[in-house]
């Protein structure tokens, strides 16, 4: 099988836990996602299968979107439900012009702090394992992210339900931490989840119950399953014959001389019958090198 297939995430369960069952069940291809959802998190997980992992590259980077709840009152060490609590204060009556001024501040370019208990390495080692051994963890350096669009809205017992598209590296955790202090409290993350990320939408994503079922029951055909090609539908596309297919997938790049789209860039390179062959990147209006093959 070599396809993307859009898993609809369950709570309490890591990604790479998702990445595992799915790769039992389609072992020898090689399995891997996009974008890590925490485990309390629930959504879209775009998982690859086979030669599809080598489009993750490609894939990652783009927009995600989500949907969740802010608890106010407490901030916790992992900024989240699932930690301990750190420190606590009052909640204001807030309103709906309130949360409007504060959405607009974190709307753009900010500056935001990455979590301690995140996967970003310090010596070579993650920083949450670093925070679960107990070790005294200075915060990450700030960095700047995109927040393309944010959306607070008042829910009741001191908590605040939110909608955001926002760019990579960007952390739905500081976010909630963040607003909470510019509401004049603390908070943390108490649920998450993702409705988009780059072109996939959850509105296509299959339950993971459902996905291990299908598979299980060599039935792929209820997966939805995004085909190569497809994944990457927004490069543009040339098509070429059965020769030159063979010669790209000899690593040769000349065969792509004076068949390069006018565009430039990245595009994708499909056969006749519209499968992917390659992904390559323009470096003249009639040359270009070989990114990626695919042989399927």
């Amino acid at each position: 099988m070599d396809a993307i297939v859009l898993v609809d995430k369950p709570a309490g369960m890591t990604s790479a836990e998702v990445v595992r069952r799915l790769k039992a069940l389609v072992k020898p291809a090689r399995v891997g996602h996009l974008g890590t959802l925490d485990p309390f998190a629930t959504g879209l997980l775009p998982v690859m299968i086979g030669q599809a992992t080598k489009l993750a590259p490609f894939l990652e980077g783009g927009d995600k979107r989500y949907e969740g709840t802010i608890a106010l009152g407490a901030e916790t060490d992992t900024l989240d439900r699932e930690g301990e609590v750190t420190r606590t204060a009052p909640v204001s009556n807030l309103t709906a012009d309130q949360l409007a001024q504060v959405a607009q501040r974190f709307t753009g370019s900010i500056e935001q702090v990455p979590p301690v208990f995140s996967a970003i390495k310090r010596g070579g080692v993650p920083l949450y394992r670093r925070a679960r051994r107990g070790e005294d963890v200075e915060a990450p350096p700030a960095r700047t992210v995109t927040i393309e669009n944010l959306e607070l809205r008042l829910a009741p017992g001191d908590t605040l339900e939110f909608t955001v598209t926002c760019g990579p590296g960007t952390y739905a955790r500081s976010l909630a931490r963040d607003i909470a202090l510019a509401l004049g409290s603390v908070g943390h993350l108490k649920e998450l989840r993702r409705l988009a990320s780059g072109s996939f939408s959850i509105d296509d994503a299959v339950p993971l119950d459902a996905v291990l079922e299908a598979l299980r029951a060599g039935e792929g055909g209820n997966l939805r399953a995004i085909a190569l090609g497809d994944a990457v539908a927004e490069l543009p596309a040339v098509t070429v014959d059965a020769a030159t297919v063979e010669r790209l997938r000899n690593g040769d790049s000349r065969a792509l001389d004076s068949v390069v789209p006018p565009a430039g860039g990245l595009f994708r390179v499909l056969d006749a019958g519209r499968r992917l062959v390659a992904i390559a990147r323009a470096t003249s209006h009639v040359t270009a090198l070989i990114e990626r093959v695919f042989n399927v």
